[in-house]
């Protein structure tokens, strides 16, 4: 595991507000502590800066591993994977009707939609018993 300085975790803490980048589970609603990641991997010449590195649920995290590119099924077209540091999160993604899901609008979506598992059958669950209690699904006005 890579040493990030606490200035640099602090500035993605706030920036990031405690969410998933990927998938926005909220570290209070999972319990479970969200991880550091690096967009593109240190294994692959990634550095340790504000913007290569976001907050990432474990499951994201694990999933995605070093991988920075995947084949989109509908358009057979291989993209990178989406960039919380500079792509909008709402031109990727949207929720369906329940907000249980994560759908991707574009092969960029699609590929971090299937390669992070952002639809595992243990986080839709879970998203449903935020949602019928009003924690989900997370809202930044303006913003992601």
């Amino acid at each position: 595991m890579a040493y990030i300085p606490i200035s640099l975790k602090n500035q993605i803490d706030r920036q990031d507000r405690r969410y998933c980048c990927y998938c926005q589970t909220s570290e209070a609603n999972s319990g479970i502590p969200l991880t550091y990641d690096h967009i593109f991997p240190q294994s692959k010449g990634g550095k340790n800066t504000f913007s290569n590195v976001c907050l990432a649920c474990y499951t994201c995290n694990q999933s995605k591993s070093d991988t920075t590119v995947a084949l989109d099924p509908l358009t057979n077209q291989t993209v990178h994977l989406f960039n919380p540091r500079t792509q909008n999160w709402d031109e990727h993604f949207s929720w369906n009707v329940d907000f249980t899901k994560i759908l991707g609008l574009t092969p960029v979506g699609r590929v971090t939609v299937i390669t992070l598992k952002m639809n595992n059958p243990l986080v839709v669950e879970a998203r449903f018993r935020w949602t019928i209690n009003g924690w989900h699904p997370p809202s930044f006005p303006g913003e992601r």
